[in-house]
């Protein structure tokens, strides 16, 4: 059965940092381009990051360019999101997505077959 688990989230101050994690199973991600998105209350789902098959592409969504990073891990057929300098409107859930056939998936979530539950983050004083 494929999967993939979100993990890492949780409540976290203005200026703070978390790292949320994305774990596949019944799959090995390496064949799979990788996004990071989030959806706040009331809110649509939005793209917020994404990383090719190799991870030498990443892209980013303007909101979080310069405080967030993408990365992964595929001996770990794992993918990471580091998130520093958080503020209050990065509250969320964030789902981690694989797309199946593209080296490169951008932020549309339309391009992304595989979905995790997600994981909720809070950032609040």
């Amino acid at each position: 059965q494929l999967q993939l688990v979100e993990s890492g989230g949780g409540l976290v101050q203005p200026g703070g940092s978390l790292r949320l994690s994305c774990a596949a199973s019944g799959f090995t991600l390496d064949d799979y381009a990788i996004g990071w998105f989030r959806q706040a209350p009331g809110k649509e789902r939005e793209g917020i990051s994404c990383i090719s098959t190799s991870g030498d592409s990443t892209g980013y969504a303007d909101s979080v360019k310069g405080r967030f990073t993408i990365a992964r891990d595929n001996g770990k057929n794992t993918v990471y999101l580091q998130m520093n300098r958080l503020k209050a409107e990065d509250t969320g859930v964030y789902y981690c997505a694989a797309g199946r056939g593209y080296h490169y998936a951008g932020l549309a979530p339309s391009r992304y077959d595989y979905w995790g539950r997600g994981t909720q983050v809070t950032v609040s004083s």
